[in-house]
């Protein structure tokens, strides 16, 4: 999307991201794209592939489903009211009909099979229509101070991450080390895409001076974040769109910069998660280390 027209019909896209709970009827959103309501349904459809009534449909039940997922203390039917349906019954019938399981039975024991392809078309229309375009001087180089962390290893099949992120935050509520109290870091081994399943490894980190005893912590121990200078590109928007991210790193900034990537994995700092805030305003720091300046 970058016409004029395009341009007009991603304000609509974020602002059904912003305004979930508010009033997205056609009228309202035709409004948003300053477009005629006669035809703007057939309009966004051609565009997006998606008409206009599923995407906001299946937008609200995706974050409705990871508040299901990952949001323990917020009650389902508290959920099912605030993604627009009328009661618990309707919500359970839509959260079976994408996801296999009923909310609860979900809460229980996710089927994450399910779960890891269930928003391939949400995801789509971001990756072709809400693309994040960075720039060079996106990049800067900082001397990043070595980071003690508490750390959880999810070794295995990446559509199984949710399992190891539901098992870290609760370890995370039981310890007091809330995303608001201590920052949050991704570190990445292995690209899902290209990694065998048995051998993808991502480590769930949280800062903490002073992690659990061995013993303690159900498979959560104590690790370190190695200092050293690296990049850093902040990436703004869904997590589908953040290997477009990472490949401008390697690619095109690298091939620029003259820089050499140091023998570290890359890691992200987590600043702020979908749900809690609307899936393009998610905001996750990129580290790419660096060879030490010749």
């Amino acid at each position: 999307m970058t016409d004029p027209t395009s341009q007009r019909f991603r304000r609509v896209l974020d602002h059904i991201d912003r305004h979930l709970d508010g009033d997205l009827s056609l009228h309202a959103l035709a409004d948003v794209a300053a477009y005629s309501r006669h035809h703007f349904h057939r309009r966004f459809a051609a565009l997006t592939g998606v008409p206009v009534h599923r995407y906001v449909q299946l937008t609200r039940f995706k974050r409705a489903a990871w508040q299901a997922a990952f949001r323990s203390d917020v009650s389902l039917l508290e959920i099912a009211l605030d993604a627009g349906y009328d009661s618990a019954e309707a919500f359970s019938r839509a959260f079976r009909q994408r996801l296999g399981q009923s909310p609860s039975a979900f809460r229980e024991a996710p089927d994450w099979r399910v779960w890891a392809i269930a928003w391939r078309e949400l995801d789509d229309v971001r990756r072709f229509h809400m693309p994040e375009t960075h720039r060079m001087d996106d990049v800067r180089i900082v001397d990043f101070p070595a980071t003690a962390v508490a750390r959880l290893s999810h070794v295995g099949p990446p559509e199984r991450v949710g399992e190891s992120i539901r098992r870290f935050i609760a370890w995370r509520k039981a310890h007091g080390l809330s995303p608001a109290k201590s920052a949050t870091w991704n570190v990445l081994y292995n690209d899902p895409d290209t990694t065998p399943p048995e051998d993808y490894r991502i480590d769930l980190c949280v800062s903490c001076i002073e992690p659990p005893g061995e013993g303690e912590g159900e498979g959560v121990d104590a690790a370190l974040l190695e200092g050293g200078r690296c990049a850093v590109l902040r990436h703004k928007g869904s997590d589908a769109l953040l290997g477009d991210a990472i490949r401008f790193l390697y690619g095109d900034w690298l091939s620029v910069s003259g820089e050499e990537p140091r023998d570290a994995p890359l890691f992200l700092q987590r600043i702020a998660f979908f749900p809690d805030v609307p899936e393009h305003e998610a905001i996750t720091d990129i580290f790419l280390p660096l060879s030490p300046q010749r």
